[in-house]
């Protein structure tokens, strides 16, 4: 155990992690921001030609200019601007490290961690802030087959899949920007979504070009469908209005079915967790959770609602 206490720790090195570390620097307070991966790891996890959806100004934390010759910055960009200002702020990082269990006692938070080569570390901390998002949870699909090393919910770079037979099941952003990547690199794709249609919210320079290649029959698109089980060398669709089960060749899934919070780690830290919303409780002006001490910024805290927030807006909590 470190014989120190720090006024604040830190679970989560992502943007929104990052700012709060910032700000306690700024007011004097000492920390340390613990991450089971890389710093920003989720964004390191987007695919690798990915370009954000929104402009750099809007990413930018703790008064750092984020500048880049594109309208939009890419993912490459975005990982060079973030350890950048790890580095302008000489944040204390400690990253591969998993935090196992937190506990309190006389008022002093207890962090159990685990270091990736398996080392056994704790820290003592006066307030917590989890900051973890939710992009390590996917939503599974719980059919059979989930498990083959074929399947995937992430998805980053197309050049393993030319030729090859890919399903991707999802109809947001992430699923279409897959087909389209893997499509003019030469894979055969077919999206499964389990609406009457593909979300209108897809962004607006995307779902045209989706939809028009699906028109033109370049990708093959089930809606009102979803995937019975998924073998070896094929999967079975089955549509929701018909019950009608075609089985295709498949070499590759990518479950692109959305994330979610790690509710098992915000209970076993003590704090209430809607059942429905996956929301923990918290107070909406502080963060501060039912956990005295204890608070929640980012998405995390948004629970199922992972539209709602963003680096965007995470960054500013």
């Amino acid at each position: 155990m470190t014989t120190k206490i720090f006024d604040v720790l830190i679970v989560g090195a992502g943007p929104t992690g990052l700012a709060c570390a910032i700000e306690c620097k700024k007011n004097g307070l000492s920390s340390v921001v613990i991450d089971k991966g890389c710093i920003v790891n989720s964004i390191y996890h987007f695919p690798a030609n990915m370009i954000f959806f929104t402009t750099s100004d809007l990413l930018e934390i703790g008064g750092v200019p984020f500048t880049t010759t594109n309208p939009k910055p890419t993912r490459e960009e975005g990982l060079n601007y973030y350890k950048r200002v790890v580095e302008h702020y000489d944040l204390l990082l400690r990253t591969n490290e998993r935090v196992n269990r937190i506990s309190k006692s006389d008022n002093i938070f207890q962090i159990q961690t685990t270091h990736r080569d398996g080392k056994p570390f704790e820290y003592r901390a006066r307030f917590i802030i989890v900051a973890t998002g939710y992009y390590d949870n996917p939503n599974y699909l719980h059919v059979p087959g989930e498990d083959l090393p074929k399947v995937s919910h992430y998805y980053t770079d197309p050049h393993p899949y030319f030729g090859k037979n890919i399903l991707i099941v999802g109809g947001k952003n992430s699923a279409c920007i897959a087909a389209l990547e893997l499509h003019r690199y030469g894979a055969r794709v077919t999206v499964v979504h389990r609406k009457p249609e593909i979300k209108q919210s897809v962004k607006y320079w995307i779902l045209p070009d989706f939809l028009n290649r699906v028109n033109e029959g370049a990708i093959t698109l089930h809606v009102n469908s979803v995937i019975e089980s998924i073998l070896p060398e094929s999967v079975k669709i089955c549509n929701t209005q018909t019950h009608a089960t075609t089985e295709m060749a498949n070499d590759f899934v990518f479950a692109l079915t959305g994330y979610r919070p790690d509710e098992s780690f915000l209970r076993g830290c003590g704090i209430d967790v809607d059942h429905e919303t996956l929301v923990p409780q918290h107070n909406p002006e502080t963060l501060e959770t039912n956990v005295p001490g204890l608070y929640v910024a980012g998405s995390i805290s948004a629970g199922k609602e992972t539209n709602k927030l963003f680096i965007e807006n995470g960054r500013f909590h």
